[in-house]
C-alpha cells in the first residue's frame, strides 16, 4: 500500500470515527459528549470495581433494603450510570407517554410540566423537586412556573451536573441543587409550597420513609405529586415470566423492590396526607411511553460500539461496556414490562398535607 492510499485510509477512517462518535454519538444537546464518558465521581480506574460493588448488593438483598444501606447503593448506581444517561436519553431521567406530533424531547417537557401545574403553586412560591438527578425536571418545571426549585440528590456528581446546567440555562436563579438524603432532609419543617418526585422515590427501601420526610417539611395545606414506578394489577406473583422482568427492572435500575400500585394510596394517607387524585398515567388512551425504548434499539448498539472503541483506546474508563450493556439489558425487561402491562413508571398521586395537622 502506497503513502497516499494509507494516507487516505487513514484519513478515513479518522473521520468516520469522530462522525461516529462526535457527530452520531453526540449528546450535546443533552449535555454530554461520548468523548466524555465518566464514572461520576468514581476515579477513573475504580470504575469497573465499583460496577462489581454494584451488583454485590444482590448478592446480600437484605441490606438495599435497609435506610442505612440505600445511600451508597443508590449513590455508586448514580455514579456509573449519570454520564450514560445523560449521553444517550437527556437531562430527564425519566418516561414520559409519547405524543402523536410531539417529539420526545417536547413529550417529556409536557410530562413535568403537568406535575406543577397539579401543584397549582404561584411564581416565587418555593416548591421542592425530591430526587432531582441532574436537573431537567427542575429547569422546565421551573421555566414553566416561574417557581423556585429545590432539588435534592444523594449524588454529589449529579449536583455538579444540575448546577452546571442550571446556569447554562440561565435558570440558577430559580434552580437550586442540594447535595442529600430524602430519606433525612437537611430542610426545616413547614419549608416548602409544593412538592414533586418524578420517578425517583422507587430507590426508597420503604415509601414511608420518603413520604414522611415529604409531609414534614411541606407547608400545611400543600399539595405533593409524585410519579411512581409500581407493578400494576397484570402483575402476578407465581409467573416466572412475570417475575423476571419485574427483577430485571430493579436490578438494571437500583431499586430496592419495586411497589404494588394498591400500596402507595395507603402509604400516602398513612403518613397523614389526603389523596386527592390518582391515576396510572401509562393506561389508555395515553400512548405507550416504551416506544422510546423500542425506537432506540439501533441507537443503543451504535452508542455500544462508541463505548466499546472508547473503553479500548482509554479515554472511557474500564468498567464502562459493562455499565452500557447493563442498561441494554435493562431496557428490555422494561420494554416487556410495558407491553405486557404488568409494570408502570408513571403510577401519579397527588397529596395535601392537611391544614389542620401538626407539623411534627
Amino acid at each position: 500500500m502506497d503513502s497516499l492510499t494509507l494516507f487516505c485510509t487513514a484519513s478515513l477512517l479518522a473521520g468516520g470515527l469522530y462522525w461516529f462518535v462526535c457527530i452520531l454519538g453526540s449528546a450535546e444537546r443533552k449535555g454530554k459528549h461520548a468523548v466524555h464518558l465518566s464514572g461520576g465521581s468514581i476515579a477513573k480506574e475504580n470504575v469497573q470495581d465499583n460496577y462489581k460493588q454494584y451488583w454485590s448488593f444482590f448478592l446480600r438483598p437484605k441490606e438495599i433494603e435497609t435506610t442505612e444501606k440505600v445511600p451508597a447503593f443508590v449513590d455508586t448506581f448514580y455514579n456509573l450510570v449519570t454520564d450514560i444517561y445523560e449521553w444517550g436519553w437527556g437531562q430527564s431521567f425519566h418516561f414520559s407517554p409519547s405524543i402523536p406530533g410531539k417529539s420526545h424531547k417536547d413529550a417529556t417537557r409536557i410530562h413535568e410540566e403537568m406535575a406543577v401545574d397539579l401543584l397549582n403553586v404561584k411564581p416565587g412560591a418555593k416548591i421542592l423537586d425530591a430526587g432531582c438527578g441532574v436537573g431537567g425536571p427542575m429547569r422546565a418545571i421551573a421555566a414553566h412556573s416561574g417557581a423556585n426549585v429545590v432539588g435534592i440528590t444523594i449524588n454529589e456528581y449529579q449536583v455538579q451536573r444540575a448546577r452546571m446546567h442550571n446556569k447554562k440555562a440561565g435558570l440558577d436563579k430559580l434552580c437550586e441543587v442540594v447535595c442529600g438524603n430524602f430519606l433525612e432532609m437537611p430542610f426545616e419543617s413547614n419549608t416548602f409550597d409544593g412538592a414533586y418526585s418524578i420517578e425517583a422515590t422507587c430507590h426508597a427501601p420503604k415509601l414511608e420513609e420518603v413520604y414522611s420526610e415529604i409531609y414534614r417539611v411541606l407547608k400545611p395545606g400543600s399539595l405533593y405529586v409524585s410519579y411512581e414506578w409500581v407493578t400494576t394489577e397484570l402483575y402476578r406473583g407465581e409467573d416466572p415470566e412475570h417475575v423476571e422482568v419485574i427483577q430485571g427492572i430493579e436490578r438494571g435500575d437500583a431499586l430496592p423492590g419495586l411497589r404494588s400500585y394498591s400500596d402507595i394510596s395507603e402509604v400516602a394517607r398513612k403518613v397523614g396526607f389526603e389523596v386527592v387524585q390518582e391515576k396510572d398515567l401509562a393506561k389508555p388512551p395515553s400512548n405507550p411511553w416504551w416506544t422510546r425504548l423500542k425506537m432506540g434499539r439501533i441507537a443503543y448498539w451504535r452508542n455500544h460500539i462508541v463505548v466499546m472503541v472508547l473503553s479500548w483506546l482509554g479515554i472511557a474508563p474500564k468498567g464502562t461496556v459493562d455499565v452500557h450493556e447493563m442498561l441494554f439489558v435493562t431496557a428490555d425487561y422494561l420494554t416487556k414490562g410495558g407491553e405486557t402491562g404488568i409494570f408502570s413508571p408513571m403510577h401519579m398521586i397527588l397529596c395535601r398535607k392537611p391544614e389542620s395537622k401538626s407539623s411534627d
